[in-house]
């Protein structure tokens, strides 16, 4: 007999002889629902919460602590909008021991008894509430029933309440994002609130952090607007469709042409936000934290203020609210600094090398064992070290040395203007020529921008990109270019220490209506290192920045350049602590392209260069003065001078 075989609904066939025979029921599921870890398994204990707010709005909230701490102990908090899961017990590997689910940073705290904090900001992951991209406090600049300050107040209030073992003191710790959130609640904090440490912390992101740099628009964090604000759970990752992302931006046109490419016809209302207010307007100064940190009558919370002298993102934040708040520490000793030679956050990982640069210790591990360590033990422990700890720690690069003192920049140093000089020199003596063709030029084309590393340069969310690293790069690639002009001293004969803020003073014109000005300083090595051959004839970058032209007389408002006509621009720069050693020289470069790390300025002026149309872009050939009246220069600030 013939077989009747037919297709059935679910695409299977079935033998018409035996498709209606009984069958048994489905088996139960070999995968339970849910299925948890057996706490008995494990060297700690966790609590999960929802912890209310004042305004009814629950954050998800993480608790761990160590089996067999003895108590009662204190609770270090770290608030994070990048996920409290992936940032507490998702950062290492799956294990019973909790030291090895957590950053290895944290074993002696945890070993210590530490009660470990993380919550997921309101808005973001597993938290209720609206998120909103550094809320600002709430205030007369800006006008929100709720804001981090008293959400932190309110966690706080929570935690001594219902965590068990706990002694009463709290303390906060966090990177960038986080170090924002560890400093904003020193203007309004719970008075459980003993000690905290932002580090890398955004401050200001138009002046300095993050998202504008003296007015010059950072082309580079559209990719962190996708990855943050498109989704919850910052699952996405800007569509590129490109693995040099330079070629991306310049097809692109303008970083609104850019925006486009990524997003379509959708909109994300933080970039929308951020883009509508290129000037430092009223938008800015009610988000700006050193501002509300000048407000306040008296610092009242120990803060460690932690700043890393390579930082590709948050350059500015750190040393600007340690310096905002030495007035406001009445005490004299709440108010401390510690920098050192590290990328964004690497004080919490390891920090025996940073790029090329090896530092002949290991400056993490120090900074943690030597002054982050006694700082939380002396606030929540109330274990006073055996010798008062320096206000001041930071590490000098050059010397590779760890320098103390009670206050920055230290005692002794003085700006001292380094004049750009003929035959592409360098001289600490003012040019006396009168002569007016005396400066140096370039021709600057936008079409083809100075690159900010060497090509190609891939997209920070792809894996070993070295993102964080960049500023340490060799730049001889990039004073080769004819649109870079470059300035060198003799080699020294003595060590020079420079220790405070840099500051590039241009005396320049243009024969665009617009221009940026980006001036790095360089110790460039000798051309043999035997200590390090690869080394040998590096221009290792001490810092660099970049000023928006159209902002030269205030950041306040924006206005057109007079072609050709000679003006003053001073270059605010990143703060340094240094040594040029003998046989290496001084070199300082100046540039008008920096891309994509910034949008290109057309160097015709628009209202509006996020939307600058395509005929905007012109070249245009800048020209640096080096004349006794106008003696453009590098005020650097000079230890023993």
């Amino acid at each position: 007999m013939v077989s009747d075989t037919r297709l059935t609904p679910s695409g299977l066939f079935q033998d018409h002889n035996t498709r209606c025979m009984s069958t048994q029921p489905e088996p139960p599921s070999d995968i339970p629902q849910p299925f948890v870890l057996d706490p008995e398994i494990l060297d700690f204990v966790q609590i999960e919460a929802m912890v209310p707010m004042r305004d009814g709005v629950k954050l998800f909230t993480i608790i761990v602590v160590k089996k067999g701490a003895r108590g009662p102990a204190p609770i270090l908090m770290t608030r994070t909008p990048y996920g409290a899961r992936k940032r507490s017990l998702e950062v290492g590997y799956s294990s019973t021991h909790l030291a090895s689910m957590m950053a290895s940073w944290e074993e002696p705290y945890l070993d210590a008894g530490y009660i470990r904090v993380h919550q997921d900001v309101r808005g973001k992951f597993e938290s209720e509430g609206v998120y909103e991209m550094m809320r600002p406090v709430n205030g007369p600049h800006a006008q929100r029933a709720v804001d981090h300050v008293t959400d932190t107040y309110d966690t706080i209030a929570w935690l001594i309440v219902n965590v068990p073992n706990n002694n009463g003191n709290v303390g906060m710790i966090g990177v960038s994002y986080g170090g924002f959130l560890s400093l904003l609640p020193v203007v309004g904090p719970h008075p459980a609130l003993k000690a905290t440490v932002p580090i890398n912390p955004m401050v200001d992101a138009w002046v300095g952090d993050d998202f504008y740099h003296n007015g010059a628009w950072r082309l580079s964090e559209l990719e962190y607007y996708y990855t943050q604000t498109t989704t919850k759970d910052n699952k996405l990752s800007p569509p590129y469709g490109s693995y040099d992302i330079y070629s991306f931006y310049i097809e692109a046109g303008s970083a609104a042409g850019a925006a486009k490419r990524m997003l379509g016809g959708q909109a994300l209302s933080a970039l929308d936000r951020y883009a509508a207010h290129p000037t430092y307007d009223d938008f800015w100064t009610s988000n700006s934290v050193d501002r509300r940190l000048a407000e306040l009558i008296e610092l009242t919370v120990p803060t460690l203020h932690v700043h890393s002298w390579f930082d590709a993102e948050d350059s500015y934040g750190a040393v600007t609210a340690y310096e905002v708040l030495k007035s406001k520490d009445h005490l004299g000793t709440l108010n401390r600094l510690a920098a050192g030679p590290w990328t964004h956050g690497q004080s919490v990982r390891t920090g025996d090398a940073t790029g090329a640069m090896k530092w002949d210790i290991e400056t993490s591990l120090w900074f943690r064992r030597n002054v982050l360590t006694p700082f939380l033990d002396e606030h929540l422990w109330g274990r006073a070290p055996a010798t008062p700890q320096p206000r001041v720690h930071t590490f000098e690069t050059g010397t590779n040395e760890w320098r103390m003192g009670e206050t920055w920049p230290p005692v002794g140093s003085q700006p001292r203007p380094l004049f750009l000089r003929e035959s592409a020199g360098l001289s600490f003596d003012r040019p006396a020529t009168q002569e007016p063709t005396s400066y140096d030029s370039y021709v600057s084309d936008p079409h083809k921008p100075v690159p900010y590393r060497m090509r190609p340069i891939p997209a920070r969310a792809r894996h070993h990109t070295g993102w964080s690293e960049w500023l340490l790069d060799d730049q001889r690639g990039f004073s080769d270019r004819p649109d870079v002009v470059t300035w060198c001293s003799a080699p020294l004969t003595e060590p020079l220490t420079v220790a405070g803020e840099v500051i590039g003073q241009l005396f320049a014109s243009t024969t665009g209506s617009d221009v940026d000005w980006i001036v790095k300083l360089i110790d460039l090595y000798p051309d043999e290192y035997p200590r390090q051959p690869e080394l040998g004839g590096y221009q290792f970058m001490i810092s660099g920045e970049v000023l928006r032209g159209r902002y030269r007389a205030g950041f306040e408002v924006a206005t057109p350049i007079p072609p050709e006509v000679v003006l003053e621009y001073r270059v605010r720069m990143p703060h340094v602590h240094h040594t040029f050693r003998r046989g290496h020289r001084i070199m300082v470069h100046v540039q008008s392209t920096w891309f994509p790390l910034y949008d290109r300025n057309p160097q015709t002026f628009v209202p509006d260069i996020y939307h600058a149309p395509a005929e905007a872009y012109a070249t245009a050939t800048q020209r640096i003065y080096r004349t006794a009246e106008f003696a453009s220069a590098i005020s650097l600030p000079i230890v023993g001078s």
